[in-house]
């Protein structure tokens, strides 16, 4: 059902967020959801993947494995029967900027849920025998990743485009970099990268404000402060050019795309982007899916991502279609990105309901709206959710035919034509 030009025009307030930093720089939002059933609990961290140097390839995502081995005071498994007696559940994710740990709990439990929490992610045990075994399913994960071509497909253009940044090479790191890990060198990179001022704690649910005094005197007020803070990699630039790869099971060919932009900071890119996106490679009516899937049918699947990253955002093209067909379709592609005709007031208005659709969807659960609130107040960008809203209304057909649009040429991107092995 379409939505009102008043309902797509308005930025509805969301939840209300409070923001505050304890003296060491953990920054802390709550967000109150007073209906909610549950409170989520999520403890980001800047310990991401593009934070490893060299010899620790993988690192950041085995942490988070190692982390659920126990603490210091919790055994391996207490902290998941202990969550799970509470009436709770718990979840965690490494990606390339960051990493974050939640929990879902009745409001009731969220206080000692918290206190748990704390405990394992700040104070894990790190030892010997768990370890070594850990490192087996790490590895055996890898080894999966490696026999999905789909995914292959994507880390080869990643790897291809970001050949000198962290953002092109694979999350879950090396094998030859995790067989030469301990425990010590996993010490000090916890050490390292879990410092007052890389953390951030949110809260979302029924009455979050009233754990403010349990997080101001908890184990994240202990946390060192980081007075003076690790270089980071400099900003992702990336390297235009055409490459090919054939790949045994792969079931149909594939053209890929990358590009890259500014980094998250810059919303308002960061919207236009999102839209143009939209109306280029989401849904029947985009253009690219209008033209390749619908009128031409010489395309299986389109589809057209943006990944929203700190060091540089990343808008990535994928088609699938038969062997025979790709040089249709790529010539196809480069007339849409070159020659194709400004966006109409209809195409943009589908547009905007498609991306801020996707905003206020995120508001439904406390789990979105406390990954939302998290990952912004981490970065530096406190602000309400729907904040970026005003941007999406900023992008005219005109300014995206000139300001954006226009990034997306086909010789500025790093290009990957891959074929199933034996198929031509």
């Amino acid at each position: 059902m379409e939505l009102c030009h008043a309902v797509l025009t308005t930025s509805l307030p969301g939840p209300v967020l409070d923001h505050w930093t304890l003296p060491n720089g953990v920054r802390c939002v709550a967000a109150e959801m007073p209906e909610a059933p549950l409170t989520c609990l999520d403890l980001w961290c800047r310990a991401g993947s593009f934070t490893e140097v060299a010899g620790e390839e993988g690192m950041a995502h085995f942490l988070e494995h190692m982390v659920f081995k126990g603490s210091d005071r919790l055994e391996a498994g207490a902290f998941d029967r202990a969550i799970e007696a509470l009436g709770g559940s718990s979840n965690a994710a490494t990606g390339f900027d960051d990493v974050h740990f939640h929990v879902l709990i009745p409001p009731t439990q969220s206080q000692q849920a918290l206190e748990l929490l704390l405990d394992l992610v700040l104070h894990p045990a790190l030892e010997h025998e768990p370890f070594r075994l850990e490192r087996e399913v790490v590895l055996e994960e890898i080894a999966q990743y490696a026999d999905q071509p789909d995914e292959l497909v994507l880390q080869q253009l990643l790897k291809q485009g970001c050949p000198d940044h962290p953002y092109g090479r694979p999350i879950l790191g090396e094998r030859s970099s995790l067989l030469a890990m301990d425990p010590e060198a996993m010490r000090r990179f916890h050490r390292r990268r879990y410092r007052g001022q890389n953390c951030c704690i949110a809260i979302s649910g029924p009455k979050a404000r009233e754990l403010k005094a349990t997080i101001e005197s908890s184990a994240l007020a202990d946390l060192p402060s980081d007075a003076h803070p690790t270089a980071e990699p400099t900003g992702l630039k990336l390297l235009p050019g055409r490459h090919s790869i054939e790949l045994p099971r792969l079931e149909s060919a594939r053209l890929l795309m990358l590009w890259s932009g500014p980094p998250a900071h810059d919303q308002a890119w960061v919207m236009g982007a999102d839209l143009a996106t939209s109306l280029l490679g989401e849904g029947r009516r985009s253009r690219l899916v209008a033209r390749l899937r619908e009128e031409l049918r010489i395309a299986e699947s389109v589809d057209m991502d943006l990944s929203v990253l700190e060091q540089g955002c990343l808008m990535t093209l994928e088609i699938s279609c038969e062997p025979e067909d790709l040089e249709q379709v790529e010539a196809t592609v480069h007339e849409q990105l070159e020659q194709a005709a400004p966006f109409s007031a209809a195409e943009l208005m589908r547009g905007r309901q498609l991306v801020g659709n996707g905003l206020r969807y995120a508001l439904e659960s406390v789990g979105q709206v406390a990954a939302q609130a998290a990952s912004q107040t981490l970065w530096d960008r406190p602000q309400e959710l729907l904040q970026p809203l005003q941007h999406l209304q900023t992008w005219s057909e005109d300014r995206l035919s000139t300001e954006l649009v226009p990034l997306l040429r086909p010789d500025w991107a790093c290009r990957l034509i891959a074929t199933p092995a034996g198929r031509r």
